[in-house]
């Protein structure tokens, strides 16, 4: 990979004290990753560490970080910070060597707080559609001329990474509600796209608790910040009153300030009328299929509405959005022994994120057979949402299921994938096939592919990389055109 000047493109900000040089523990996350690129472009000395390489890891070395395949002590010498992801252990001993050395240690939230004290933040959060709408804002936001620094969680094809330095004041990022650290963050705005029970081991596995917590997130903005907010969403609109800030509200929703209406879906392209107060309606039509996406657009208009983007800007970025690596990610159509199939891969990994990559492929290509393999991600996850994770996958017309991606934790007994397959046959009547490793996913959706099929793989674990090797396989693979939606 080519060495990148970063002189030329160095912004001005405040430098950090006595900071010279930043460690990142778990660096090859997509988060972590990406504001160790930021801390690179800014002039820091990076260094890190993660348990393989990955792309994330090649494209900082070739930013001029130092990283380490595996955790020592000795890796984190000569750091003046130490950056930690949620991943990291108590006992990880780059975590204890710079405890002893009484190096400050701070988790990925508090050094992207850092990176937002100087700029004008928004923040996006949310249990589902957080990269998408944090990629629509930052595309509206660069077709706009405004330049600005964006820290996301998925690859954003336009810009083939994940994050960038830009010379403007804004910084647009994800805010991970997981281990409620995006309390840390203190943003100009702030979107919320909804909010159910997910990660509920942080919360005491109390739902009150999680809505106290992203309330306080809201608070968190100045008084004269702004929530974005999605009154479709029953909880949000049950939270609103509490939110104590200046609210935009989206959606659906026959009250909402910035309201969609005559949706319809083309193949994999949106169109719909987004209505605002004192506003003409403006037609949008989003190079991405699905009403959950047509909101993620909505949310990403009324961000750009607060800095008077122009409604050219707005529409040109929605209509030309090139996508996300990883959601509902289209490689194309290959053959097959039986016949053409098309393979998209999704990173959803919650049941109303899953239902709602079926309901955007159903509506894309309803006379196809849909042909799903699914990971879970975690096992506590899996316990927690059963029974919805057993309805949801029985919509498909045939499933693989692969085993659990454990994320760190200890098997949970009746949480496994096994458990899933015997539920969903005994409630549905349908064979789901059982993959024991990911590995064989290739060889064994080969045997099952009909011609016409459409191939799904989901899920947050090691499945993505399973999907690219797929797609390695498949060289005739051809990449789907545009859509016209006439």
């Amino acid at each position: 990979m080519m060495k990148i000047d970063l002189a030329q493109i160095r912004t001005t900000v405040p430098e950090m004290r006595r900071v010279k040089q930043i460690h990142f523990v778990g660096i090859g996350g997509a988060g972590m990753g990406g504001i160790a690129e930021v801390l690179a472009y800014e002039g820091y000395k990076i260094s890190g560490s993660d348990i393989a390489e990955n792309p994330v890891v090649k494209r900082l070395r070739s930013l001029g970080a130092e990283i380490f395949i595996g955790h020592q002590q000795d890796n984190i010498y000569g750091a003046s910070v130490v950056v930690v992801s949620t991943a990291i252990k108590a006992d990880n001993p780059e975590l204890l060597a710079a405890q002893q050395a009484r190096i400050p240690v701070v988790r990925r939230a508090e050094m992207l707080a850092e990176l937002m004290r100087y700029r004008h933040g928004v923040a996006v959060s949310g249990t589902h559609g957080k990269t998408t709408t944090t990629s629509l804002i930052a595309s509206i936001y660069g077709q706009a001329q405004l330049d600005p620094t964006f820290v996301i969680g998925g690859l954003l094809n336009s810009a083939g990474t994940n994050a960038k330095l830009g010379q403007s004041r804004y910084l647009i990022a994800e805010a991970d509600e997981s281990d409620a650290s995006f309390l840390h963050l203190q943003p100009m705005v702030s979107v919320v796209t909804n909010i159910e029970a997910d990660h509920m081991d942080t919360y005491q596995g109390d739902f009150e608790v999680l809505k106290d917590t992203f309330v306080r997130f809201i608070q968190n903005l100045p008084f004269y910040g702004t929530a974005v907010v999605c009154l479709d969403d029953a909880v949000i609109e049950q939270l609103i009153p509490r939110f104590a800030r200046q609210t935009v509200t989206y959606g659906f929703h026959q009250q909402a300030d910035v309201r969609i209406s005559d949706f319809s879906q083309c193949v994999n392209r949106s169109e719909f009328l987004v209505h605002r107060i004192n506003k003409p309606a403006m037609k949008i039509e989003l190079n991405l299929p699905g009403k959950h996406n047509a909101l993620n657009a909505a949310a990403a208009i009324a961000v750009a509405m607060e800095d008077d983007i122009d409604d050219a800007s707005i529409s040109k970025a929605l209509n030309e959005f090139a996508g996300i690596g990883r959601r509902f990610e289209q490689y194309g159509e290959f053959e097959t022994g039986r016949g053409k199939a098309i393979l998209v891969d999704d990173y959803g990994h919650h049941p109303t994120e899953v239902q709602a990559t079926i309901d955007a492929a159903r509506a894309a290509w309803p006379e196809k057979r849909l042909v799903m393999a699914y990971q879970p991600h975690r096992y506590s996850r899996t316990r927690d949402l059963y029974e919805d994770f057993a309805h949801v996958l029985a919509q498909v017309d045939q499933l693989l299921l692969l085993d659990v991606y454990p994320a760190g934790e200890t098997a949970i007994a009746g949480a496994d994938s096994r458990s899933l397959c015997r539920t969903i046959r005994q409630r549905s009547g349908k064979e789901p096939i059982f993959v024991a490793s990911p590995e064989v996913l290739p060889a064994m959706l080969a045997q099952i592919i009909d011609d016409g099929d459409l191939v799904l793989t989901q899920g947050a674990g090691n499945i993505g990389a399973v999907v690219k090797t797929l797609a390695e396989l498949q060289l005739n693979i051809v990449k789907m055109k545009k859509a016209s939606c006439v």
